[in-house]
């Protein structure tokens, strides 16, 4: 399997022309790459909590499912190990419709054989993609007051793994 590009390849927002329809004559996507999120909503999540904690996009970009994931996946670890599996809920807010693709030129001995060039680009999905829009959540994190700097913590620390800039806003939860 090829590598992965570099995310930055992929962070600017682009017009979302990926349309797939069930009938096959109208989309303009031949296949969908599989989605890899396993979950969006994790915890508890029938609890009742005091605080929502927020990760709030700075700029409006494009995040591929890889590091949504991967930003998922040591969430929940870390939440499973110190605040306990029934104190949190915690949910993905943005879906990865967008579909990527990459129009493969080939080089070397033979490519003119091979490659349409630009003639033909419109390209092959190599993956999908969340837009995040300026002011938009990405995450969130609902559990009770003892637990706030814990959930804060967490999200600092992986907030690294994705693109962009973000914030973390944390309010109360009205019941």
């Amino acid at each position: 399997m090829a590598r992965l590009r570099k995310g930055v390849c992929y962070r600017r927002l682009e017009r979302p022309y990926t349309r797939v329809s069930k009938y096959r004559h109208l989309s303009f996507v031949k296949a969908r790459p599989h989605v890899i999120i396993t979950k969006f909503d994790m915890g508890n999540v029938n609890g009742n909590y005091d605080v929502q904690i927020d990760l709030i996009a700075k700029d409006s970009l494009q995040v591929r499912q890889q590091p949504i994931e991967a930003v998922r996946r040591a969430l929940v670890r870390v939440f499973d190990k110190k605040i306990g599996a029934s104190n949190y809920h915690f949910r993905i807010r943005k879906f990865p419709h967008h579909i990527l693709r990459e129009n493969p030129l080939a080089t070397g001995a033979g490519a003119d054989r091979l490659s349409t060039g630009m003639k033909h680009s419109f390209g092959k999905p190599i993956g999908v993609a969340a837009q995040v829009f300026e002011g938009d959540p990405l995450l969130t994190v609902k559990t009770k007051k003892q637990f706030v700097d814990v959930v804060r913590q967490a999200l600092k620390i992986n907030r690294a793994k994705l693109p962009g800039r973000w914030s973390i806003i944390v309010k109360e939860v009205s019941q």
